[in-house]
């Protein structure tokens, strides 16, 4: 097996027609080769004629360029980006609700919040959430973390990761 026949991780980004229906075709054609998704992001640009997706995936070479050229030839799709080699910004949310909280455990869990730079959203007396604007390998550790300690109380939502090109040179 070479190189470029090793799957591996992919990232790229599409600008499509806002319009009903476009989601359930794109997401068609990467089943379609038997892609699973790792993360898939949609969201109005500045334009609201035009969606911004955002996909990660794990594929290799050739299949992958076969998917892009699909895309591109698809009526919906006005843009392809392929992120995959390209400085990216990359960021993922996550939401992290704990509940049935000692006084303790609550105090602890802010001074942990803080040290992963995370953002205390809602609490009461004995629950919280919690919120992580990171990477998403950011996000695995902070998730590793409070399974370990608060596995049978938390609920955990993790949002699709949005990325944008690197603008500065020193990211090139």
């Amino acid at each position: 097996m070479t190189v470029s026949d090793r799957p591996r991780k992919r990232w790229i980004s599409l600008y499509v027609e806002n319009d009903v229906g476009v989601l359930a075709k794109i997401s068609g054609l990467f089943s379609g080769k038997s892609y699973n998704l790792l993360s898939l992001t949609v969201g109005e640009t500045e334009d609201p004629t035009v969606s911004r997706m955002t996909i990660s995936l794990v594929g290799d070479d050739k299949t992958f360029e076969q998917v892009k050229k699909q895309l591109n030839r698809s009526v919906e799709v006005i843009k392809v980006l392929d992120f995959t080699d390209l400085p990216i910004h990359a960021k993922e949310v996550l939401f992290i609700k704990l509940h049935s909280l000692r006084k303790d455990e609550m105090e602890e869990v802010f001074r942990s919040a803080s040290v992963f730079g995370l953002t205390v959203i809602d609490c009461d007396k004995n629950s919280l959430i919690l919120e992580s604007v990171h990477t998403e390998t950011d996000n695995d550790e902070v998730l590793r973390y409070y399974k370990k300690y608060y596995l049978s109380r938390m609920e955990a939502v993790r949002g699709g990761t949005v990325a944008i090109e690197s603008v500065s040179r020193s990211d090139r």
